[in-house]
């Protein structure tokens, strides 16, 4: 006779082997730039969210080199011929390693836009158009979905959280994720703020700091600010309102 699987205890931590509740590259990935991972006990782990110290590496390297390449050379295509060759390699680095192809693609496409843009005119405080384009947009979406009352925390954070879209039917929590994505949204504010100036400017160096200081780091600290702003009552900051299933997590 088979002797019968014993039922886990759900008081007990919980294991991160377990695909439901172990970080990585699965976790939920929203209409965000950098979507929420949980750790093992499906608290945020704002570092995790945004590619952990190497993803935030890999993501400030080619606008660096970029940075850099034109400050030493005083043109434009050597700058954005280095940038673009990091972020080949950085890519096929992933590619050997089996991640996700369509990040690794997308990661070297967006690099090699800023680089068209750059030759195109002639400019090298045009490599970094494609970012204020991005932030404007992102921008735009959150302050329209608040508007429209579908807060995108809300319609993010709430898949992750177990609620789905029940949240709308609480006032309370339709504030919550209101003021969660106000809190996204001045991430984005914020970037338009200091370097759409330095873009105006020219200021090439000081836009290609800003951009680099601004980038990941930044964006995790909203992430993590949004998440404990919109955290359930009665909960601790950073805890789900409930277990999300394996399908939630995966989107």
């Amino acid at each position: 006779m088979t002797a019968p699987t014993p039922t886990p205890d759900p008081t007990g931590p919980a294991d991160p082997s377990d695909p439901a509740v172990a970080p990585g590259p699965d976790a939920v990935r929203g209409p965000l730039p950098s979507g929420p991972a949980l750790d093992g006990r499906g608290r945020l782990d704002p570092l995790a969210s945004v590619g952990g110290v190497r993803g935030i590496v890999e993501a400030s390297l080619p606008t660096f080199v970029f940075l850099v390449a034109s400050l030493i050379t005083g043109q434009v295509w050597p700058a954005g011929a280095a940038a673009l060759v990091v972020a080949v390699v950085l890519g096929a680095v992933r590619l050997v390693q089996r991640q996700s192809p369509i990040q690794v693609v997308a990661g070297v496409v967006v690099v090699g836009l800023s680089v068209a843009l750059a030759l195109t005119t002639g400019r090298a405080a045009d490599f970094y158009v494609w970012g204020l384009l991005t932030n404007a947009l992102y921008l735009v979406a959150m302050v329209l979905s608040i508007v429209l009352r579908w807060p995108l925390a809300g319609v993010l954070f709430g898949l992750i959280r177990g609620e789905g879209t029940e949240w709308r039917a609480e006032p309370g929590r339709r504030r919550q994720y209101a003021a969660a994505t106000w809190i996204l949204a001045g991430v984005f504010a914020a970037r338009l703020a200091v370097q759409l100036p330095l873009y105006l400017a020219d200021a090439t160096t000081g836009l290609g700091i800003a951009r680099v200081v601004m980038g990941l780091p930044l964006y995790a600290l909203g992430l993590w600010l949004a998440w404990s702003v919109s955290s359930p009552r009665g909960s601790a900051p950073g805890a789900p309102a409930s277990a999300p299933s394996t399908a939630a997590r995966r989107g």
